[in-house]
């Protein structure tokens, strides 16, 4: 039998907080315990969860829009100090280029992550209701991912801001300001891809479901039986796949809900990392060709710090195109297992319902998107094609630079 019941795991107006374990979630909250407890940290997750429900007040808001107020103001500060009075110098143009986008596109996902904390909570309210339905072995599956990438990231971060307030030569104000933004850029990045993971999920299970649905509908029932399997399995079978369909209606108007909801944070945070991925890159070839270093760091130092920080965009630009990237294949399985069982069936009206199942998937476009933007592995791909030509043609470059110098020389 098909386990689709569309009741929640428990009451939900007495269901509490389980205790949570480390890689061992049972539920939504216990899976997105540790993100969203480093969001409360931040001052961005303006919600108390009652039983599973999530509510907000006004005095949720009043840290938030302080904390926001603070940004704002020491951003319009910092970018005037650098831009304009030029008290705050950075070792060469690029370098300060780098800074401003990376100020200014941080701070803008500051400001639309508290303006947009009312809609992300609906979204976490409706995700939250949508994986009740999945079974506690999906949540420990998605907890060995998601627990991990939250606390160490979260882990490295805290290192890496440690290592920058050691480094930089600014006041204590700059070096907890940019810090905190990398903190919410990182945190906003890591809800969205638990987000696309959960979603994923029960894409997964309902393609499970119609596996089962069709072990039930084409196995081998002997001659005489047929007439009661009709009378009796058809109207229970016709309930469960219609079940299917309403599941699939709802999630997939979650993934436009989150396209929604997270598009301008996403676009904004897949432009600063490919920025910063580009002049790290910058800094690392101008620092390999002619020694030249963008801050106070010793030689060794500023390599690793370099490589480690390209390394840290790029695993996180890789996690969200992964997770966009199979998020979107598991929704397209789905229409390739509903084309399976309607060429292994007979029956006419399972038949007539799959085919308008079919139907509701082909209408159904669930791509993870920013602003038109597809958040799938062609995105990545030309994007990595246009930094391996660069560093190609500089080391082509270099190559023959270093051999005129040889000949030269004779």
């Amino acid at each position: 039998m098909l386990n689709l019941s569309t009741k929640f795991q428990g009451c939900t107006k007495c269901k509490k907080w389980k205790k949570w374990q480390l890689f061992h979630a049972t539920d939504f909250q216990s899976l997105m315990y540790p993100c969203f407890t480093f969001c409360n940290i931040l001052g961005i997750f303006p919600y108390k969860i009652n039983g599973s429900t999530f509510e907000t007040s006004k005095q949720c808001y009043v840290l938030p829009t302080v904390v926001l107020c603070i940004l704002c103001i020491y951003e319009l500060e910092v970018l005037y100090e650098i831009d304009i009075a030029r008290t705050i110098q950075f070792k060469g143009v690029p370098k300060t280029l780098e800074r401003n986008c990376f100020y200014i596109l941080g701070n803008f996902i500051a400001v639309v992550t508290y303006i947009l904390s009312g809609r992300r909570m609906h979204l976490l309210q409706t995700i939250m209701n949508i994986s009740s339905k999945l079974p506690a072995n999906s949540y420990q599956k998605l907890s060995r991912l998601i627990h991990a990438k939250d606390i160490f990231g979260f882990i490295y971060l805290i290192g890496q801001t440690m290592f920058y307030c050691y480094s930089l030569d600014f006041d204590n104000w700059h070096r907890a300001f940019a810090p905190y933004l990398n903190l919410i850029v990182f945190q906003m990045d890591m809800l969205y891809i638990n987000c696309v993971c959960v979603l994923k999920a029960c894409f997964e299970r309902i393609d499970d479901n119609l596996l089962n649905l069709q072990n039930h509908v084409t196995n081998n029932e002997p001659y005489i039986l047929k007439q009661i399997y009709h009378e009796r399995r058809n109207p229970f079978l016709l309930m469960e796949l219609n079940v299917l369909k309403k599941q699939h209606l709802m999630i997939s108007d979650a993934v436009q809900m989150l396209n929604l909801i997270f598009s301008l944070q996403l676009l904004a945070s897949t432009i600063i990392t490919f920025v910063e991925i580009t002049f790290y890159l910058y800094f690392y070839i101008v620092h390999w060709r002619s020694g030249t270093l963008m801050n106070h760091l010793n030689k060794g130092i500023y390599d690793i710090y370099l490589l480690v920080i390209m390394i840290y965009y790029s695993v996180k630009i890789g996690l969200i195109i992964w997770a966009c990237q199979t998020g979107k294949n598991q929704a397209e399985k789905i229409a390739t297992t509903v084309h399976d069982v309607i060429n292994n069936i007979s029956d006419a009206q399972i038949k007539n319902e799959l085919q308008l199942f079919s139907l509701q998937i082909m209408h159904r476009q669930n791509a993870f998107s920013a602003k038109g933007f597809i958040m799938d592995a062609t995105l990545l791909t030309a994007v990595s094609k246009r930094y391996i030509i660069c560093f190609l043609i500089n080391s082509i470059q270099t190559l023959f630079t270093f051999i005129i110098l040889i000949l030269d020389s004779r």
